[in-house]
């Protein structure tokens, strides 16, 4: 079998996991093994943290209903209770928008829940 220099292949492979790098610090930026390694750390913190991010978005919900329903004097829970035994079905995100921007709505809402 003929021999094959990999010579070029392996410049372009360098030359690009060193530009998926490029801004990081120290020698991530510059070395090769340890900028396949940050690239390997990166692609795991970044799979995390897209999960993540959707648990703060629902968090964030939670707590701008709950500043809604304060003012009214009722508990985040048992609105929430509340809105499933009477079957209203409306998700967090819709009733965070509702509180935020359209309180009549909103208003609506927990009357229909809390009578």
């Amino acid at each position: 079998m003929a021999r094959v220099k990999k010579g070029v292949n392996a410049l372009k492979t360098r030359r690009n996991i060193l530009k998926q790098v490029k801004g990081y610090r120290f020698g991530r930026s510059t070395k090769e093994k340890q900028a396949y390694e940050a690239i390997a750390h990166a692609g795991t913190y970044a799979f995390a943290h897209r999960r993540d991010k959707k648990g703060e978005a629902r968090r964030v919900w939670n707590v701008k209903i709950n500043a809604a329903l304060d003012v009214k004097g009722i508990s985040y829970s048992k609105f929430i209770g509340n809105l499933k035994k009477k079957s209203i079905d409306v998700n967090r995100k819709m009733l965070a928008e509702l509180a935020a921007t359209h309180p009549e709505t909103f208003q609506k809402i927990t009357e229909l829940a809390t009578a």
